[in-house]
């Protein structure tokens, strides 16, 4: 144990225990740390105690950057990025936040000298489950690069109490567990009570002129909640730079009913309390009943309410007048979610601060700029007009304002043209009249971005089409990426080490310059065997993670072949799933027939309204069983389903995976980004021209990417042509056998309709093509087989496909951001 009051013995002084980064220093501040900040001490301690006591020494470390990065931005006229986002996935930040400190190899020492195992202690942080997949964990890939970038940011959201859901399997079906990420606290937040602000929510308005005649409204909200801001430091990778992570917890404004309680009314005097704080309360409600609607709605108004004020406050405070706000605030909305600003920020300058409605426009539009994420219809969120005029009632008012005024200059662009007008219009008057967010976000951002090249054209050509005719400048494409802190560095430690020992470790903040220098060694033998060995060690990592988790013993030397991301059916798992059954059915045909063994490894979780994912997710477990159980095949083929897949458990996916499945229906995938870190971690892609897998092969070339499928526009064709998928079924008789299989009861011995849904829906509309694509995509699996079978050939490939991934670095991404639609510039931090 470390005698915290010795002094170093060499003559050096010794260093303050909140910033030292010595063995020693760090071993003094955790048993610091224990004593007072925890009250424990260490013959009663917990593990969490522990977590706690090692995190807040790390957290130290940050804080004076932090510091430092708050007073640049107080005391210099710096245009701040704020990025707005309903979801963020920043996953475990204990190890993330010491390899960017440099720090991780004097903390494992410092542990271990007073008893410690820090592996263990990672293990014990609960990953903060806000938010559902890509969307947010590219929100925190892109708060890593911000700061690595040292452009000032703030990321604004939700402090959800109830994250993401846990998922159990039970019988094979999805079982939704609630995510208690904050029941043994969080050590990364500091709760700042003193920073809130009152959202309005339901109604009604009044309209009346002022003293010198303008037209003012006066919102008279049913109900008033209370947010308050939680902070997070996000530490870029070996600088000073430590941007910020507001999110938002909502409160009641006065928590207690004295009144009521006086009365003997014990639970209405804190009705208010329990409904004000239902907002933050979990992701992403079920929102098929109206109350689920009304609820999301107010969470995505919330957020953006609390944060644009808090934008506002800082922005006065620095002692800018408010003309100037979008001269010094970039805000950037993360999807279609927070599109809602756009009105509130109208709101706020017009009837707050009783701005004219010109000038309060050009602010508004100068200070927004939109990403878009998808091209699913559905996914493009619309709100009924009735519900927005029970929530948030002047805020349609703005909407029909806003509408006008840009239908106007429509109308005066295209004369007569009013299907045009239709067409751009907010408001779909088809059905029941709705709002669509994406085209309030189109009108009042000056930048609109896809995410990657083939999302951007289609969205051109699609769903926006009418907005890039109306303003084609202010189109751009920025292409996803990852950061390789996280994807790289921390979660494949191996292979950064090997890596690292050939070309230095400046790869690791310059991807894009400096990792093309690992081509040359691909023809190194001794560096592929390196290579293997990695790859090897990081398979019987994920193999023991398998057998402990699911029960199954899976083989190391096997093909690991990876599917893990959300269930949706554009994803087509299930198409995964019948090539497993036809390297089945081929087996059961012929038990000695030579073929690649592979290990088919699923992953994923499925909305909990998402009937149909949820029946496939049950599929693969049935599959399975019936696979891993049928000694006939056991050398040869086992399938696996991960269940709860987060940010953990892919620190121990990508790294092992052998291919990457990225099998979605050409033009549905956006981008994607588990493409990105599955290559980077030298796994070979089989794939769709779809996202950024486009992208993916034409960087790491077409020799070392695994393509198959119809392109975009085939699909389009054959559609319009009239698309038969039993015309496939018919003629191809491994897919019918495949398919009958599914359907014949074998797979569901207790309830032999149990996949008729899912069976139907592929024989009668297969809307995702995964029959026209199947025969395709066996053939091209067949490629991969035998690619695998010389191994030398495939580590050559492996190192190819990571050598030349520099391109999808998240640090590239926010550059381009910086310079195409932010216009903002670093700004060091140093310390003195």
């Amino acid at each position: 144990m470390v005698d915290m009051d010795k002094a170093q013995e060499d003559g050096r002084p010794k260093e303050y225990h909140r910033n030292g980064m010595s063995v020693e220093t760090l071993s003094r501040a955790i048993m610091d740390s224990l004593y007072y900040r925890e009250a424990r001490i260490p013959a009663v301690a917990t593990r969490n105690d522990w977590y706690l006591a090692v995190s807040y020494t790390v957290r130290d470390r940050i804080v004076s950057r932090w510091i430092k990065t708050i007073e640049s931005i107080v005391k210099r006229d710096i245009r701040v990025v704020s990025y707005l986002s309903a979801e963020f996935l920043p996953g475990p930040h204990l190890v993330n936040n010491m390899i960017n400190l440099g720090i991780y190899e004097q903390m494992k020492q410092a542990a271990r000298a007073v008893g410690l195992d820090l592996d263990a202690l990672i293990e014990q942080e609960e990953e903060p489950g806000l938010g559902n997949g890509g969307l947010g964990r590219l929100a925190a890939c892109f708060m890593d690069s911000l700061a690595t970038l040292e452009i000032k940011a703030v990321g604004y959201g939700i402090r959800y109490e109830f994250g993401i859901f846990d998922q159990l399997i039970r019988d094979g079906w999805q079982v939704e567990t609630t995510d208690k990420w904050l029941h043994l606290g969080n050590p990364w937040e500091i709760e700042r009570p003193e920073i809130a602000y009152e959202v309005s929510l339901g109604g009604q308005t009044w309209s009346y002129y002022d003293r010198e005649e303008r037209y003012r409204v006066r919102w008279i909200p049913e109900r008033v909640v209370k947010g308050v801001a939680y902070d997070t430091p996000i530490l870029g990778y070996k600088v000073n730079s430590v941007n910020l992570l507001r999110l938002w917890k909502a409160e009641a404004v006065e928590s207690f009913d004295f009144k009521a309680f006086n009365v003997g009314d014990y639970f209405g005097a804190v009705d208010e309390k329990v409904n004000s704080e239902t907002i933050s309360k979990i992701l992403y409600p079920n929102d098929e009943p109206s109350q689920g609607k009304q609820l999301r709605l107010a969470q995505q108004y919330f957020f953006v309410s609390c944060s644009l004020q808090d934008l506002i406050r800082f922005h006065l405070l620095s002692g800018n007048a408010l003309e100037s706000f979008h001269e010094w605030n970039a805000v950037q909305l993360n999807d279609t979610h927070p599109s809602i600003a756009i009105a509130e920020l109208m709101r706020l300058l017009v009837d707050e601060h009783l701005m004219e409605w010109d000038q309060a426009w050009h602010i508004t539009t100068h200070t927004f700029s939109y990403t878009n994420h998808t091209l699913l219809p559905e996914a493009l969120e619309k709100w009924p007009v009735s519900l927005f005029k029970e929530v948030l009632p002047r805020h349609l008012e703005i909407l029909y304002e806003i509408n006008r005024r840009f239908l106007d200059e429509v109308r005066r662009k295209y004369p007569g043209d009013e299907k045009r007008a239709a067409r751009l219009s907010l408001f779909d008057e088809g059905g029941e009249k709705s709002v669509r967010m994406a085209h309030l976000a189109s009108v009042g951002s000056s930048a609109i971005n896809g995410v990657s090249a083939i999302h951007t054209d289609l969205l051109k050509r699609t769903v926006l089409r009418d907005f890039h005719e109306y303003s084609p400048e202010k189109f751009h494409n920025v292409t996803n990426g990852v950061t390789p802190r996280r994807w790289m560095a921390l979660s494949n430690p191996g292979m950064t080490a090997l890596i690292t020992g050939r070309i230095g470790d400046r790869w690791i903040s310059h991807l894009e310059e400096n990792l093309r220098e690992l081509e040359e060694h691909a023809e190194d033998d001794e560096f592929r065997r390196g290579w293997q060995e990695v790859k090897r060690r990081n398979k019987e990592n994920l193999a023991s993670v398998i057998e402990e988790r699911t029960g199954i013993i899976v083989d190391p030397e096997t093909l690991f072949d990876v599917q893990v991301k959300r269930f949706h059916e554009y994803k087509r798992q299930h198409l995964n799933v019948l090539h497993v059954l036809t390297l089945y059915n081929r087996l059961r045909k012929n038990p000695g027939l030579d073929i690649t063994p592979r290990t088919v490894i699923f992953g994923g979780k499925a909305a909990p309204a998402y009937t149909m994912a949820k029946l496939i997710i049950k599929l693969i477990h049935a599959v399975g069983d019936a696979v891993n159980a049928d000694p006939d095949v056991a050398d040869h083929l086992k399938v696996v389903f991960l269940p709860d897949f987060n940010v953990k458990r892919a620190h121990r996916i990508y790294p092992a995976a052998d291919l990457s499945e990225q099998i979605s229906t050409a033009g549905k995938e956006a981008s994607g980004t588990g493409n990105m870190k599955f290559s980077m971690n030298g796994a070979l892609t089989i794939g769709t021209l779809d996202g950024a897998n486009l992208e993916i092969r034409e960087e790491v070339g077409e020799e070392n990417f695994f393509h198959f499928g119809l392109t975009p526009q085939e699909v389009d064709d054959l559609k319009s042509k009239g698309y038969r998928p039993s015309q496939h079924y018919d003629s191809n008789e491994e897919l019918r056998e495949a398919v009958d299989l599914i359907r014949s009861g074998f797979l569901s011995k207790d309830d032999p309709n149990l996949f008729k849904p899912l069976v139907d829906s592929l024989l009668h509309h297969d809307e995702y093509m995964l029959f026209a694509d199947y025969q395709p995509y066996v053939d091209c699996q067949e490629r991969v087989s035998e690619a695998y079978r010389d191994k030398e050939k495939w580590a050559r490939m492996s190192i190819l496909n990571v050598a030349r991934m520099g391109k999808f670095s998240s640090d590239r991404s926010i550059r381009e951001y910086s310079e195409k639609i932010w216009k903002v510039k670093p700004v060091p931090i140093s310390l003195e």
